[in-house]
C-alpha cells in the first residue's frame, strides 16, 4: 500500500520526526537530582496510526486541564506552532479513578473518514473567538487523524501522553478554545 502526503504534511512529518530526536537526546541528559521525571509528550501509536509528537522545554506549568468522565483528565502541556503552518497540541491524558477506564468512540468525532480508522483524539477542536473559526484535527491523504491513534482504555493511575495536529490560527490569534468531546473546555494559549 502506498502512502502519499501533501507537502504540508510531510514538512509536518519532518518536523515531528526531529523534534522527537531533539526530545530523545534531550531525555538521555542528566536532571537535576530532585527525582522528577523529565516531561515528554511523545504518544505510542498502534496499528499503523500516526507517528507520535515529542517537544522540549515544556514547561512543568499545563497550560489547562479538562475534567472528562470515569475520572479521566486532560492536562494540556504545550500547544505550539511549527514552521509548516501546523498547531500541535500535546497533553497528559490521566486515570484518577479506581478502575480501568474505557475511552468513549466520542473522542474519535462522527466523521466517517476519521470513524474508519479507529479509536483517535479526531474529534478535538480548537476554536477562535474572536476570528470565528473551528480548526479540525489534521488528516493525511488516506483520512487518518494526526493525532494519537490506539488508546482503547487507561488503567487506574495511569497516564498517556496524546498529540493533536490542527492548522494553525493566524500569529494573530494567540489564544484558543481547546474541545474534546466527553471533556471539559479549557482556553490555551498558543506559544510560537
Amino acid at each position: 500500500m502506498s502512502i502519499r502526503f501533501t507537502t504540508k504534511a510531510r514538512r509536518g512529518m519532518v518536523a515531528l520526526t526531529v523534534a522527537a530526536g531533539l526530545a530523545l537526546g534531550v531525555a538521555g541528559c542528566g536532571g537535576g537530582g530532585d527525582g522528577k521525571k523529565p516531561e515528554a509528550s511523545a504518544s505510542a501509536s498502534q496499528g499503523g496510526g500516526s507517528n507520535p509528537s515529542a517537544q522540549e522545554g515544556q514547561s512543568e506549568q499545563p497550560l489547562a486541564e479538562l475534567h472528562g468522565p470515569d475520572g479521566l483528565s486532560l492536562k494540556i502541556t504545550s500547544a505550539k506552532r511549527d514552521s509548516g503552518g501546523f498547531l500541535t497540541v500535546n497533553g497528559e491524558l490521566k486515570n484518577d479513578g479506581s478502575e480501568t477506564a474505557v475511552l468513549s468512540s466520542q473522542l474519535t468525532g462522527n466523521e466517517t473518514e476519521i470513524m474508519k480508522n479507529g479509536q483517535s483524539f479526531g474529534g478535538a477542536t480548537l476554536v477562535d473567538t474572536k476570528g470565528k473559526k473551528r480548526y479540525y484535527v489534521l488528516r493525511d491523504t488516506d483520512g487518518r487523524p494526526l493525532t494519537t491513534t490506539g488508546v482503547q482504555d487507561v488503567k487506574a493511575g495511569g497516564t498517556v501522553s496524546v498529540f493533536m495536529q490542527f492548522p494553525a490560527p493566524p500569529a494573530s490569534t494567540t489564544e484558543v478554545d481547546f474541545q474534546l468531546p466527553t471533556f471539559s473546555t479549557a482556553s490555551i494559549k498558543i506559544s510560537a
